[in-house]
């Protein structure tokens, strides 16, 4: 089992930053690939991006790319969404999420440990 609790979520002005932080305890965290996936209401749960347990390789959703950025620091046992120039249309509720495969799945349903999600909000 893998626990896994966000926290960093918050309201922003549009234009602004934001960093999320998923910190895991439990099994072995190093090997498990990690994603961010975010949910808006009355939307359907979307991929945002994924990091390879290594690091060494990231997938960005068409959306976020060149504004968010993933990254993992294996020793803390923490992934991290840094979240620069926020729209409005990026309000959600953010959750991180481990695999148990290896690579770096981008559908939901590839993963099988979740946090309990942080609210983002980005205000116009």
């Amino acid at each position: 089992q893998v626990q896994l609790v966000e926290s960093g979520g918050g309201l922003v002005q549009a234009g602004g930053s934001l960093r999320l932080s998923c910190a895991a305890s439990g099994r072995t965290f190093s090997y498990n690939p990690m994603g961010w996936f975010r949910q808006a209401p009355g939307k359907e749960r979307e991929f945002v991006a994924a990091i390879s347990w290594g690091g060494g390789t990231t997938y960005y959703a068409n959306s976020v790319k060149g504004r968010f950025t993933v990254s993992r620091d294996n020793a803390k046992d923490t992934v991290y969404l840094q979240m620069n120039s926020l729209k409005p249309e990026d309000t959600a509720v953010y959750y991180c999420a481990a695999a148990r495969q290896r690579g770096v799945p981008r559908r939901w349903y590839e993963y099988d440990y979740w946090g309990q999600g942080t609210q983002v909000t980005v205000s116009s």
